[in-house]
């Protein structure tokens, strides 16, 4: 069997992998081209066309491949061949990134044959943006209460959106930003930042929506995101200057209410095992989880 030609994902790779994803909608995170493209320079990602389906490499994963996006028949073929191109290789199939949708079409075609560890860590989560962009009700009470007092506190702030005329300021303030947070100590931190940055700098080019508000007229605080499927819009990036009372809060409101009121989700991705950021992701009550894990074959 042929080796698989796995090529890294460039800018001009964009229009073929959206189609790609296009046949296979999903909630989670990984499934845009823009999380593909910007993450791959860190995760050394990869993909490659097999049997009319895409794939997904990932080297620092040893042997192992994102669940294929495709025309069903398509995946199937795939996965098929994806077997057998392991065990050639001498190992067993291994998929991550894979979603329940993923496993329950997985043991659609091949039932009690497979098994699937879910990972929390890597798991998004999924909010009704009615209730992000309102706060009403009294679980989101003390949300409410942070956006009051950045009010009061800040009378003269503003929202806009991300545009040409604001872009390089943007990216300015995410450069202190990345300053001020030891970003340089931390490789994780650092990585992050090179996506912020290249975010901002790419905005247009991968059609992504960048949200700014200003107080006195400076800027403190960013989102960026996209559509991930008919009904789900992704924040893939959100900052704000941490000493700013408030600021995370109003960035996260104000940016679904401009943004996201045409979409019923927003997709907040994971928490990445922090214990602080999932502390913040559930205050905020999510809808559901998209629940992502590894699959191999039964013994």
């Amino acid at each position: 069997m042929e080796d698989i030609i796995f090529k890294r994902p460039e800018l001009e790779d964009k229009e073929i992998i959206d189609s790609y994803f296009a046949k296979a909608p999903s909630r989670s995170c990984e499934r845009t081209f823009d999380n593909v493209y910007l993450w791959s320079r860190h995760y050394h990602v990869k993909y490659a066309v097999v049997k009319d389906a895409l794939i997904f490499q990932d080297d620092e994963a040893g042997l192992a491949f994102a669940y294929p996006a495709g025309e069903p028949e398509c995946v199937k073929n795939a996965l098929e061949f994806l077997d057998k191109y392991s065990q050639e290789k001498g190992y067993p199939l291994k998929l991550y990134n894979v979603t329940e949708e993923n496993f329950a079409q997985l043991e659609s075609w091949y039932p009690g044959e497979y098994q699937v560890e879910y990972v929390r860590d890597v798991a998004d989560y999924v909010y009704e943006s009615e209730k992000l962009a309102t706060l009403a009700g009294k679980k989101l009470h003390s949300k409410r209460n942070h956006i009051n007092k950045f009010k009061s506190i800040y009378p003269n702030w503003s929202y806009e959106k991300l545009t040409d005329e604001n872009q390089e300021e943007c990216f300015q303030m995410a450069l202190k930003w990345r300053n001020q947070n030891g970003c340089n100590d931390d490789p994780d931190k650092n990585a992050e930042m090179c996506v912020t940055l290249n975010s901002i700098r790419l905005y247009k080019e991968l059609g992504q929506t960048g949200g700014i508000i200003r107080i006195d007229g400076k800027i403190a605080a960013f989102a960026i995101g996209e559509p991930i499927c008919d009904d789900t819009f992704v924040v893939h990036i959100e900052k704000a200057f941490p000493e700013i009372d408030g600021a995370y809060t109003m960035i996260n409101q104000q940016f679904v209410l401009h943004e996201c009121m045409d979409y019923k989700y927003v997709n907040r991705e994971d928490d990445a095992g922090s214990e602080g950021l999932r502390k913040a992701k559930l205050s905020y009550k999510p809808a559901f989880m998209v629940e992502k894990g590894i699959v191999t074959r039964k013994q």
